[in-house]
């Protein structure tokens, strides 16, 4: 296993690694095509790159569960927009899961007050870790990571702020992923 300090150490790391990664760099591609307003790909797409990286295991594109696209659109929140952007993008790219999700809409499942961008959505979803995401900006990687960069990179586990009252469902998500097993670095902070 290569030395994780020196692998990744900052967020210019992060674009250089998910730059190399051209299964990633397609799907920046792919998505960016549909002209979506603050449209990133985010969660496990982004973090399970990082932590594999920072485990050596380089690039498991194989074990992608999913690839969650998020946006932020108030003009039109329906569920079946975002199914037909799924319909889409599976039909660009095959062998993926894609899964499309205006932010505009979530804050409605999730019992919160309306969400003002993708930012702020984020700041709503469980692990800071997770908390990431990426797009193409004039064809340069941009990082969005509302709580900063450093437990991903640091390889830490904590709840968001929105989640600290929440912690069974945060440690029944920690149970059902079963992180360890794949990235045995991580330490966990509840």
């Amino acid at each position: 296993m290569r030395d994780a300090v020196q692998v990744l150490r900052s967020v210019d790391d992060i674009r250089v690694m998910l730059a190399e990664d051209a299964s990633f760099m397609t799907m920046l591609s792919t998505v960016v095509v549909l002209g979506l307003p603050d449209c990133w790909i985010g969660a496990g797409a982004v973090r399970n790159r990082i932590w594999d990286c920072l485990h050596g295991l380089g690039p498991r594109c194989s074990e992608e569960t999913d690839v969650d696209v998020i946006f932020h659109d108030e003009t039109d929140i329906s569920v079946e927009r975002d199914a037909a952007f799924e319909k889409l993008l599976s039909g660009q790219r095959t062998g993926l899961d894609w899964q499309v999700r205006n932010q505009a809409r979530m804050h409605l499942r999730n019992g919160d007050a309306a969400y003002r961008d993708c930012a702020d959505a984020m700041r709503h979803w469980p692990e800071t870790a997770t908390a990431i995401a990426a797009r193409l900006e004039n064809g340069r990687i941009e990082l969005l990571a509302p709580f900063g960069f450093d437990d991903v990179l640091d390889l830490v586990v904590r709840p968001t702020p929105a989640f600290l009252n929440k912690q069974e469902m945060f440690r029944a998500r920690q149970a059902a992923k079963n992180w360890r097993a794949r990235w045995p670095l991580l330490s966990f902070v509840v």
